[in-house]
């Protein structure tokens, strides 16, 4: 099956979260009509448009990267306390902030994200940090963990676009105060 991400009511009401209606994600589908916009960014836009929810596995592992833990869309926090696997709006804002800077930073590599274009993004962003040379050290262990047994990296094939068309989806919930309800 896979995880989805749906946009709920925050706080729930009753025993239950109320999904948000897809109307609240409508604008997205325009996007998915623009000609030259790339297939997976169409796809994704068009997805949310009509479901106000995200199929998140294919975004998992570089999410948690970007934002340095393990578990994210999956809302495991919550999970671990007991709680519904549920990323409330400042959560919300957090992924999205993390995405767009992401994003931002991804600019000067083009559209395609891959890899190792992630592998330099994040290297250019904590070079200049205060504690350059222990970040380096723990990206290296964090893009090492995620190369398999052979040695090979991920095969992440995705676009800026459509990173962007994701960030804007947990932008969304977080500025109209949605929550995310992590459903696998």
């Amino acid at each position: 099956m896979g995880l989805d991400n749906v946009a709920v009511r925050w706080p729930r009401t009753g025993r239950f979260y109320d999904p948000v209606a897809p109307a609240e994600f409508v604008d997205f589908g325009e996007l998915a009509d623009v000609p030259d916009v790339a297939a997976p960014t169409a796809a994704l836009a068009g997805y949310i448009a009509k479901t106000g929810s995200v199929r998140a596995t294919a975004y998992t592992e570089l999410v948690d990267l970007l934002l340095g833990l393990d578990g994210v869309l999956y809302a495991t926090e919550a999970a671990a306390e007991d709680e519904d696997p549920v990323i409330d709006p400042d959560g919300c804002a957090w992924i999205a902030g993390g995405l767009e800077r992401f994003v931002d930073g991804h600019r000067g590599f083009g559209e395609s994200v891959t890899f190792d274009t992630v592998s330099a993004v994040l290297r250019a962003a904590l070079a200049d940090g205060r504690l350059a040379e222990q970040q380096l050290r723990w990206l290296d262990g964090r893009l090492d963990a995620l190369r398999d047994d052979s040695g090979a990296a991920p095969q992440w094939s995705f676009s800026r676009s459509e990173l962007g068309v994701l960030a804007g989806f947990y932008r969304r919930c977080a500025e109209r105060g949605f929550a995310v309800y992590a459903d696998s």
